[in-house]
C-alpha cells in the first residue's frame, strides 16, 4: 500500500509538472506568465539510519519540499503559513520549510533509536505548484503526503488562493453572494449526483460521508478556465481507497450567484 501511495504521489506531481515550461537547474525553476515571476525552491534532508528492508532494496527516511518563491513577500509569506499552519499546532518551534524538515527526519532518527530493526522508511512530501496565475489572481496546489507508522500514508490537497493586487487571501465567501450560497450548495449537488451516477433523491447517507446525509461543499476550492473547481479529498466523503472526488461547477451556471466584479463573473 506504502509503495502504491507513493506512485501515486508521484504521478500527481508529473501530472502538475508535464504542462509547464521549464528551465532547471540543480535547486530552481524561472517561470513568467503575465505579470508574475516566481522561482521553484526546495528543501531536501535525509536520515542516515537505513531501514532494515527485507529486500535488497534499500531505503531511509527523507522530507522533500517544494514551494514558488514570488517578489511579492506578502505572498510568500501567506503560501509560508499554510505550509506551516499544519504543524505549528504540534511544535510551534517549527517557522520555516527547513525546520518542517529537520524536525520530520529528527522523528524518525528518535522512532529509529528505539526500533533499530525496523523496515519503516518514513517519508514527507510537500509540493505547492502554480495553477493559474493572472494579474489579479494565483491559485497554487498544494500537496501533503506523509508517512509515518501506520496502515498506509496520508495524503491531501489543498488550494492556495491570493490576489496579488490587494495583497489578500481569496476566499469564497469573496467570490459568492451571501444570499446565493443556498443556490450554489443546489447547483453543486446537481452536478455532483450527475457525476456520481446518482438519482435526484438517492440517500447520500448510503456511500457517503456527508454529515447527517446532507450534501456539501469541499473545503478546498480554486477557479480555472472552466469554473469554480471543489476538490474532497480522501475520507473527506468516501473511503480512502477512491481517493479525491472533483466537482467543477461551470461559469454558466454561477450567473447570479458571483458577487460582480470578481473572477467568477469576469468569465461569465
Amino acid at each position: 500500500m506504502k509503495k502504491l501511495i507513493i506512485l501515486l504521489i508521484g504521478i500527481a506531481l508529473f501530472a502538475s509538472c508535464s504542462n509547464e515550461k521549464k528551465a532547471e537547474n540543480s535547486s530552481s525553476i524561472e517561470a513568467k506568465i503575465d505579470t508574475l515571476t516566481y522561482i521553484y525552491d526546495s528543501v531536501k534532508v535525509y536520515s542516515k539510519n537505513i531501514a532494515k528492508a527485507e529486500t535488497a532494496f534499500k531505503d531511509t527516511a527523507k522530507a522533500t519540499i517544494k514551494y514558488p518563491v514570488f517578489k511579492n513577500e506578502a505572498l510568500n509569506k501567506h503560501i509560508q503559513r499554510q505550509v506551516l499552519n499544519y504543524f505549528s499546532d504540534e511544535d510551534p518551534s517549527i517557522i520555516s520549510y527547513q525546520e518542517i524538515a529537520n524536525s520530520f527526519i529528527r522523528g524518525y532518527d528518535s522512532f529509529f533509536k528505539d526500533n533499530q530493526n525496523t523496515p519503516q522508511s518514513w517519508f514527507l512530501i510537500i509540493d505547492v505548484r502554480v495553477l493559474q496565475q493572472s494579474s489579479n489572481y494565483i491559485a497554487l496546489k498544494y500537496l501533503h503526503g506523509d508517512y509515518a507508522g501506520g496502515a498506509h500514508p496520508n495524503s491531501s490537497i489543498t488550494f492556495i488562493n491570493f490576489n496579488p493586487k490587494t495583497n489578500q487571501p481569496l476566499t469564497l465567501d469573496s467570490l459568492i453572494e451571501n444570499d446565493q450560497k443556498p443556490k450554489l450548495l443546489a447547483v453543486a449537488e446537481t452536478i455532483f449526483r450527475k457525476n456520481e451516477k446518482l438519482t435526484p433523491t438517492e440517500p447520500l447517507a448510503d456511500k457517503y460521508f456527508f454529515d447527517q446525509g446532507k450534501f456539501a461543499l469541499a473545503q478546498s476550492f480554486y477557479v480555472n478556465d472552466k469554473g469554480l473547481v471543489f476538490l474532497y479529498n480522501p475520507y473527506e466523503i468516501k473511503a480512502y481507497a477512491y481517493g479525491t472526488t472533483e466537482l467543477i461547477i461551470p461559469f454558466n451556471q454561477l450567473q447570479g450567484i458571483a458577487k460582480p466584479n470578481t473572477i467568477l463573473s469576469e468569465n461569465n
